[in-house]
């Protein structure tokens, strides 16, 4: 955003108009704006003409002067910041939270900063009715960025489809005023997540303040560091697992030991990679990624918590599905019931973010190929081999491929339905080498859940006729068993390269789809965020 120069008191010379009782009633207004300019107890002159001047001269803030003049009509156009004279203290606050934006992983850039800096330096340069007004567009602008975020259109071009929560700043101002700390407290505003980022981000920007963040070198051609190596570079990781937590002390050993052994899979665990010993040239290229773009990827996912309704984990029983940790998370009765490793769409077939209904259980399903698939890569195999489909447990119906039920379907034994444009669902799958791997991408769309039957089991406990043996049977039925739930289960499938546990830990996961570096281009147009 500009910013302009403090502006010029506007004089009554200014006004020409040509009928007397225009003219009458433009020099009644410049009294009253002249009186509302050089006068202290000018408490009374936030009217409509008073605003429509004031977003003539503050020309920057004009797009906010919508949400200004709604919020001084729902008050009757009485001052709002001012209290005995004096600013009052949620207007303190206020000003303060806006100097500390950082603290909330954004920058803030608001028109006439210098304005606003006269009106607590108790400057006469700005009559109380223009510092009311630049207060309630700062108080808009601090909202739109501390609380709301990016505008609905906006956060949809980055291909996030969960709905986007809706604030009132209006009705927000009013509880606000009365319990100005709110702002200072977890206070229902914002998804809980924030605000365990919000901690980590203050810890990250002191290790980024106090230079401690130091390059880890290595050796060319890099050979994987074991256990029982030595070398500068052994004690260079030992260093920078101290830094960010994993090791409660630094004995600067270049030694490969216990400790370090301890060190290295705590790192693993919490940030999602394979858990063994082993300290690949990926490993080390995650750990150099400089402390400012980790920082950065931090406000990311802060602005996409600011998207998210705090409502959405409340719910008693729902399924969140993150796509760059390749975790589901099963939430029951409000406790966490079941947490299962997923692979998810590949670059070319990437998994949506969105939300909908779980709404179906279908065991032993039938797998109708997309189309896509069948010209793409079954044509010329089948083709090849007149036995394919039968080999495959295919068959054709009505023009289409499907699979059959059985242990080697490619959605296993048991799939999720949750109605949505996309044709995507959750499944079972034969494949389950796959959850080996770290980077988990191979699907055509859809979420391939390890854990797929013991979901299955979790999600009808409430249902005393599916019993065990029955869950079995339908499991390894040859036709398909249809499960419509009495109680739909909400679904989130979510996008965070970062996540902090309860415990405050912090985890860093790949951006498998490259949307950090698009969120960067919109936050941040003037740096980049590195992809791993």
């Amino acid at each position: 955003m500009k910013t302009l120069y403090p502006f010029a008191i506007i004089i009554a010379s200014s006004f020409f108009l040509s009928s007397f009782d225009s003219v009458a009633k433009n020099e009644s207004y410049t009294k009253k704006l002249s009186t509302s300019i050089h006068s202290d107890n000018d408490s009374d002159v936030v009217d409509t003409e008073v605003l429509n001047d004031f977003f003539k001269r503050y020309s920057d803030l004009k797009k906010y002067q919508t949400e200004v003049i709604s919020i001084y009509k729902n008050r009757s156009y009485e001052t709002i910041w001012y209290e005995d004279n004096k600013i009052n203290e949620f207007g303190k606050l206020l000003y303060q939270k806006i100097k500390n934006a950082d603290q909330e992983g954004i920058q803030i850039e608001i028109p006439y900063q210098d304005e606003i800096e006269q009106i607590f330096n108790k400057s006469k340069k700005i009559s109380r009715s223009d510092a009311d007004m630049l207060l309630s567009a700062a108080y808009v602008i601090y909202m739109r960025n501390a609380y709301d975020g990016l505008d609905a259109e906006t956060v949809k071009k980055t291909g996030w489809l969960l709905p986007k929560k809706t604030l009132s700043y209006d009705t927000l101002l009013d509880s606000l005023m009365v319990n100005p700390d709110l702002l200072e407290k977890k206070n229902g505003l914002l998804f809980d997540q924030y605000f365990r980022l919000q901690e980590v981000l203050k810890k990250y920007k002191k290790i980024e303040e106090d230079n401690t963040w130091k390059p880890i070198t290595t050796e060319t051609p890099y050979k994987d560091i074991r256990p029982d190596a030595k070398s500068i570079t052994v004690a260079q990781v030992r260093n920078r697992l101290f830094v960010m937590g994993d090791l409660k002390s630094d004995s600067k050993s270049d030694f490969y030991d216990r400790e370090l052994m301890d060190g290295v899979m705590a790192y693993k665990l919490r940030n999602g990679l394979k858990p063994n010993y082993i300290i690949t040239e990926d490993h080390i290229k995650d750990m150099n990624e400089p402390i400012a773009y980790k920082i950065k990827k931090l406000q990311i996912n802060m602005e996409r918590c600011r998207w998210i309704s705090p409502k959405m984990v409340t719910d008693n029983e729902y399924v969140m599905v993150n796509i760059p940790s390749f975790e589901l998370v099963y939430v029951k009765n409000g406790k966490v019931e079941l947490v299962s490793s997923v692979f998810v769409g590949s670059q070319l077939t990437k998994t949506s973010i969105f939300s909908g209904n779980i709404d179906r259980v279908v065991f032993s399903p039938y797998w109708t190929v997309p189309q896509s698939i069948v010209d793409n890569e079954l044509k010329l195999k089948i083709a090849a081999d007149k036995n394919y489909l039968a080999e495959n447990n295919m068959e054709m119906v009505n023009g289409q491929v499907r699979q059959k039920p059985g242990p080697k379907n490619s959605l296993g034994l048991v799939k999720f339905i949750f109605p949505n444009s996309e044709d995507i669902y959750m499944h079972d799958t034969p494949s389950k080498t796959l959850f080996d791997f770290e980077k988990r991408t191979f699907s055509h769309g859809c979420i391939n859940v390890k854990q797929a039957k013991d979901l299955a089991v979790a999600m009808l406990k409430d249902y005393p006729e599916w019993t065990q043996a029955k869950i079995d049977k339908a499991m390894n039925g040859e036709e398909e068993t249809t499960f419509k739930l009495p109680n739909k289960i909400p679904i989130y499938i979510t996008y965070f390269t970062t996540w902090a546990n309860e415990d405050g830990q912090i985890s860093f996961y790949q951006d498998v789809y490259d949307r950090d570096a698009e969120l960067s281009n919109i936050l941040f147009p003037e740096s980049t965020v590195a992809s791993n």
